[in-house]
């Protein structure tokens, strides 16, 4: 077992009659419907030509972070950066049990990448002090499992990453996670950032009560209000949560997209191979013979 030991945040909570686990989620387009008009010629993805979803990996974030909160007590709070639009699963994530939700919304916030991405969120998340922070692993839209870790490294406070199983011992997580070859048990000091896979458990079914109370919630039209009685969305800017402009955006973004290609997988011929000895000398013989080996 190892025994990770960081700094802890100045200013946040040290009690423990719960925790305070915040989950920051995305909503994502729906990479198995992709069409030719899924890029801009910019390189950003045309989020408009693609029905938008909950991100899968974040869905096992947030149900880690309810079992924290149905086992240990406390809240969840669950963030997300995007247009508007981003509340319908915000509401979602009301419905299954988040306690609060706030949509980060900004121009300055547009075409940022995961740099900028994970600058914005650690610095909302900052703002919610929190004892455990959850992100699903990585996003469908860029599979580049960038933003959890970066958002850690901007909070200073440890990453566990590939997260299958998460017990609470006063101010100290033991965390076991995916390896690839194995499970490795870590011992890490609160607070501290997760992320998530499937392997964590699928997210509980949304409550009939929560779905009538939370079907219409909403972001308030003003920007920096705070969730009015649990039944509003909160509405953050880029100012409200302290965020840097030039590190916002396309300003804090150096990635560039060169090129995009499409690749169409078509089916060909093909030849059969006996599972036998013979069927396999034959295959390798005729791989000799026309220099594709040896």
């Amino acid at each position: 077992m190892r025994e990770i030991k960081y700094g802890i945040i100045r200013g946040m909570s040290e009690s423990k009659s719960g925790y305070n686990c915040v989950v920051c989620i995305k909503q994502v387009p729906d990479t198995k419907k992709v069409t030719g008009d899924a890029m801009k010629a910019d390189g950003t993805i045309n989020r408009a030509a693609l029905p938008a979803i909950f991100n899968p990996e974040d869905r096992n974030a947030l149900e880690a972070a309810l079992q924290v909160k149905e086992r240990y007590g406390g809240t969840v709070t669950v963030v997300t950066m995007g247009l508007p639009a981003a509340c319908e699963i915000l509401r979602e994530a009301l419905m299954r049990g988040a306690d609060k939700a706030y949509l980060v919304t900004d121009r300055k916030a547009a075409g940022s990448d995961t740099l900028a991405t994970s600058y914005i969120l650690s610095c909302a998340v900052k703002k919610f002090s929190p004892d455990l922070v959850f992100c699903g692993r990585q996003a469908i839209d860029g599979d580049t499992a960038q933003t959890g870790p970066q958002i850690a490294e901007k909070l200073g406070v440890p990453a566990i990453t590939y997260l299958e199983k998460l017990e609470l011992d006063g101010d100290f997580a033991l965390a076991t996670r995916d390896i690839g070859t194995g499970v490795e048990t870590d011992r890490v000091r609160l607070p501290a950032l997760f992320t998530v896979t499937e392997k964590y458990g699928e997210l509980r079914p949304a409550d009939v009560k929560r779905v009538m109370k939370f079907k219409k919630a909403k972001a308030p039209a003003e920007k920096g209000a705070a969730a009015a009685a649990g039944l509003e969305i909160g509405q953050l800017s880029c100012d409200d949560i302290g965020a840097e402009a030039e590190r916002c955006g396309f300003a804090g973004s150096p990635t560039n997209v060169n090129k995009i290609v499409s690749v169409v997988l078509a089916g060909g011929d093909y030849k059969e191979v006996a599972p036998t000895d013979e069927g396999i000398g034959a295959l390798v013989a005729e791989l000799v013979a026309d220099h594709t080996i040896g």
